[in-house]
């Protein structure tokens, strides 16, 4: 399996493979000089550089997974952290490898710092993004090593409020919360002091907490999930009311394809009354499907046979405390995709 992706990694793009070695982005790994005399050793007489571009190949399929995982909590774009691992690729195969001392902090470094740069340039794109913006969902029931990871970084309300932190806060946070990385790699791959990498993760945290209570676990979620989707079926006002925070907001990501909401909708009342008045134009004839986005329960809902919506919820011992009605095409044909596992991209871990 990981010869053939090596191959087929090869072959996505045969022109860098041949790429001169001389040609080196920004060193951001620890390397054993600054400016070796030559590239990879080469064992195949017949075929120089064939030896080293399987060997890099192997290497990077190796940590693609998680380099995927990084950009993907970073960025809460399963495609733009594509982009970024592909880069991260591209680099990989036209970098000096015989200096690169540790491969996989090399790739995590400059995955990371591709991450960062998309991000600052994704706040801006967002501030004219059409209604609400919600993270794209991943279907993480697919990977068998799912657990493998802190799974709480890969949730799409957590995804969401990592908006309101700087590219590096959540560079930090996601290194640390959701990987484990110790503070001195963290204060390594983002170029700072380990005592600034250290105020970095802790600010992040301070922020997420004041943002997001508790979470229930996964046997209360469902539980939840499904009485809110019997309620919101029908349009049960009461029992919408019931199962709703007093503060719950309700966000539809239409990216303005869709009729979907344009604001979220804030407070138990409101929510509960605009799901009442939305029922009759969406249910009738509607499918739905239990999934998992993102380490947590979700409904697909599809018209006759078209996914037009991924519902999914955040709660806590208060109740529902936010909604999340994913309806932007783009977002949802990902998702689709990502279940049948014919991305091109690993699974989130």
């Amino acid at each position: 399996m990981e010869a053939e992706a090596a191959a087929a990694m090869r072959s996505e793009h045969p022109e860098r493979a041949a790429a001169s070695q001389s040609d080196q982005p920004e060193r951001a790994g620890t390397t054993r000089s600054e400016h070796p005399d030559g590239a990879a050793a080469a064992t195949h007489p017949e075929d120089p550089g064939k030896s080293a571009l399987d060997e890099a190949a192997t290497v990077f399929v190796g940590v693609r997974r998680q380099l995927f995982g990084i950009a993907y909590r970073m960025l809460g774009s399963a495609a733009e952290a594509e982009d970024v691992v592909q880069e991260a690729w591209l680099r990989w195969q036209s970098t000096d490898r015989t200096v690169v001392l540790d491969p996989p902090a090399y790739l995590a470094t400059v995955t990371t710092r591709l991450a960062i740069n998309v991000a600052q340039s994704a706040r801006v794109r967002r501030e004219t993004y059409v209604g609400p913006w919600l993270p794209e969902p991943v279907d993480t029931s697919l990977d068998p090593q799912v657990g493998a990871e802190r799974g709480e970084a890969v949730e799409l309300a957590v995804l969401l409020l990592l908006e309101k932190l700087t590219p590096t806060e959540r560079a930090a946070y996601v290194l640390r919360e959701a990987f484990d990385y110790p503070y001195e790699q963290i204060a390594a791959i983002l170029e700072t002091r380990q005592a600034n990498a250290r105020q970095l993760v802790s600010r992040a945290r301070r922020r997420l907490a004041a943002e997001r209570r508790e979470p229930v676990d996964a046997g209360e979620h469902r539980r939840l999930l499904e009485a809110f989707l019997a309620a919101a079926r029908t349009g049960d006002l009461a029992v919408l009311e019931e199962l709703l925070a007093a503060d719950v907001v309700s966000y539809s990501d239409g990216g303005g394809v869709r009729g979907a909401s344009r604001i979220p909708v804030l407070g138990s009342a409101r929510v509960a009354k605009y799901l009442a008045a939305f029922a009759p134009r969406f249910w009738p004839g509607a499918e739905t499907e239990w999934v998992e986005a993102n380490g947590r329960p979700a409904v697909l809902v599809s018209h006759e046979g078209r996914a037009v919506a991924l519902l999914a919820v955040d709660a806590s011992v208060r109740g529902i405390e936010r909604i999340m009605w994913v309806m932007n095409p783009a977002k949802l044909d990902g998702y689709v995709r990502s279940r049948s596992g014919s991305r091109g991209a690993p699974q989130v871990p």
